[in-house]
């Protein structure tokens, strides 16, 4: 995909940045499965998402990971590093689909960007849909089966009909285990609703799939 100057200038205006000189930004592109963000490591860049999706999570201290959210073709990465006035990676980010990112140097821009009200607005307004975002996500953890997540989730990383994710990946991410994944699959194909293809799964009954979702899910 072909990023013009045109379009870096206009989502730099979204973020009220286009008076920045953006010399020493930087175009960056992730393949599908390539990790964005590790947690735990420094970050270098603070990054406006351009297009595609990522899935966001975080590890517990027995190894497990959770998924915690996630962007499609929008949003800030880094602003709660940036507020926080850390450039420690808070939660580890790996592209779903081809993803690409403007990277700004925190060496370079980090004090320019505190200064700007009108940024600093724009990563307020991030950080509470964010705040909103987790807080739905945590209901519907508690509140909904497995099988209402895994259909969330499957929905969420469709390519193009295609669920392309590992079991292993897929357990991680909706919080659950390995074998209640591969049970509530197998469940999945039993009925029609996704069909196993090799080593991925197409999906079938689309309209299927989506009733079993939980609605907070698909707003």
């Amino acid at each position: 995909m072909n990023i013009t100057e045109q379009r870096i200038k206009r989502l730099l205006f979204q973020f009220h940045l286009s008076d920045m000189d953006i010399g020493s930004s930087a175009i960056l592109r992730f393949a599908p499965g390539e990790t964005v963000l590790q947690e735990g490591r420094e970050m270098e860049y603070l990054l406006l998402v351009v297009s595609g999706k990522a899935k966001v999570c975080s590890a517990s201290a027995n190894g497990k990971a959770l998924l915690l959210c996630h962007y499609i073709s929008e949003g800030i990465i880094g602003d709660v590093e940036l507020m926080t006035g850390s450039r420690i990676a808070s939660a580890t980010i790996s592209a779903m689909t081809e993803f690409i990112c403007i990277g700004l140097s925190y060496k370079k821009y980090e004090e320019e960007l505190k200064g700007n009200l009108l940024f600093i607005n724009e990563i307020g307004r991030e950080l509470a849909l964010k705040l909103l975002g987790s807080s739905k996500k945590s209901v519907i953890t508690a509140l909904h089966t497995c099988e209402e997540r895994l259909c969330a989730y499957i929905l969420f990383a469709e390519q193009e009909g295609l669920y392309l994710e590992t079991l292993a990946d897929t357990a991680k991410s909706i919080g659950a285990s390995y074998r209640q994944t591969f049970r509530i699959i197998n469940a999945l194909c039993r009925d029609g609703v996704i069909k196993k293809e090799g080593r991925i799964y197409r999906i079938v009954d689309r309209g299927e799939l989506l009733s079993r979702t939980p609605e907070l899910y698909l707003e």
